[in-house]
């Protein structure tokens, strides 16, 4: 199932992506938190005629560094022993078509495209892998935007991550999603018609698997119901300029598309 959380006339809701393709799809609302029995409430509408949000509410964002080799490579790191992980905080996190604000502080903001994943309602602490599949609620896609000047200059990723509004998380959840080889494919541009790709990977390419992710977050803090956990980005990270538009897709997901904006 896709699971949603969405603005229409009557207010906030989450509801059920329904529908094949890209066009034409309807969200039928649910009375509660998706982590629940799904109950509908009768009420549908039309994809076109609501504004999504992100798909989740979230304690905490964690995220998992140099998890492609290829990236680690890219910015010249080696590939850690074990996973390397940071936090995102909360208020770092935007929906879909909403807008990335590029802070005076930074003189190169770049994107990271990313498969997240969602914790479910049973939370994780110190689970093993089968105990990790099994708190594993969904995946959306993520963006672990990132001030790459102050990641370097500040030698700690709080600042450069930490940003309002570097966190674009959607367009909804998808359960029930074999991830081990997933396409994500990152396009930049400022016509739509005519976006750059930037990044194109393989989740199959991770150091770490999302089991082992999982796991190891889990022994080190415990994952609450809809915390989030970035997993790495492949290589082709680039920096982004007011005007243009970031457009993240994964195979079996969908698609996330933020306007870049500036601060100054």
């Amino acid at each position: 199932m896709r699971f949603a959380r969405f603005v229409h006339a009557g207010g906030v809701s989450f509801g059920v992506v329904e529908g094949d393709g890209s066009s034409g799809l309807t969200v039928a609302e649910i009375e509660s938190i998706p982590f629940e029995n799904v109950r509908f409430t009768g009420q549908r509408w039309a994809l076109a005629d609501i504004r999504l949000l992100a798909p989740i509410f979230s304690s905490k964002v964690i995220g998992i560094g140099r998890n492609y080799a290829d990236h680690a490579a890219e910015l010249g790191n080696e590939v850690p022993k074990e996973p390397l992980i940071f936090i995102k905080p909360s208020t770092s996190v935007i929906g879909p078509n909403d807008a990335i604000r590029l802070p005076a502080q930074s003189q190169r903001v770049e994107e990271e495209a990313e498969l997240a994943v969602v914790i479910g309602a049973s939370g994780a602490r110190r689970v093993d892998r089968a105990g990790a599949e099994k708190a594993i609620f969904g995946y959306t896609i993520g963006n672990d935007v990132t001030a790459r000047d102050l990641q370097r200059s500040d030698k700690t990723w709080t600042r450069a991550k930490g940003f309002d509004s570097f966190c674009p998380i959607g367009p909804w959840i998808v359960t029930d999603l074999d991830v081990s080889d997933l396409e994500i494919r990152c396009e930049v541009g400022r016509d739509p018609q005519a976006m750059e790709v930037r990044q194109i990977g393989r989740t199959k390419d991770m150091v770490f698997d999302v089991p082992t992710l999982v796991s190891y977050v889990s022994h080190v803090m415990t994952l609450l119901p809809g915390d989030i956990i970035l997993t790495g980005t492949p290589a082709g990270v680039s920096e982004l300029l007011p005007g243009e538009t970031v457009s993240i897709s994964i195979q079996g997901i969908g698609e996330i598309r933020n306007p870049v904006v500036s601060l100054e």
